[in-house]
């Protein structure tokens, strides 16, 4: 049996003030990953970051995440998944351009191996590549 909630639990939370989370969508569209697909590209050790920027006026930054069945089983994907999916949180949220659409793309082994500390790097890294040149 569940104990019932309590005001500020549950679904009735709020989110904390300034929470990575709020600030980023998922992709939910095949044609969006297939437009951030064709656009700037950038590749490190661990996964590719794919990124666009829509030019629709909308401010929202979009995130996407895809594990192919290259990776393994779906064990592996689920876990690579995770993984890129907290780096977002950590990494992209409070980096992201307003009106930008990303895609992280997981690479066979090396997303599910690779230390997390050089995913966010490679993160990092990636997103300064990207945005070379841009506010």
């Amino acid at each position: 049996m569940t104990p019932p909630e309590t005001q500020g639990q549950g679904i009735a939370a709020a989110a904390p003030d300034g929470s990575p989370a709020v600030s980023l969508c998922v992709l939910t569209k095949r044609a969006d990953y297939l437009r951030a697909a064709s656009a700037r590209r950038q590749g490190t050790g661990g996964f590719l970051l794919q990124a666009r920027d829509r030019a629709d006026g909308d401010p929202r930054s979009r995130i996407g995440f895809t594990a192919s069945k290259k990776i393994g089983n779906a064990v592996l994907r689920n876990r690579a998944k995770r993984r890129l999916r907290a780096l977002a949180r950590e990494v992209l949220a409070p980096r992201a351009l307003p009106g930008w659409d990303y895609v992280l793309v997981a690479r066979p082994e090396a997303t599910v191996a690779r230390p997390y500390a050089d995913l966010r790097a490679d993160l990092e890294q990636a997103l300064l590549s990207v945005h070379r040149g841009r506010a």
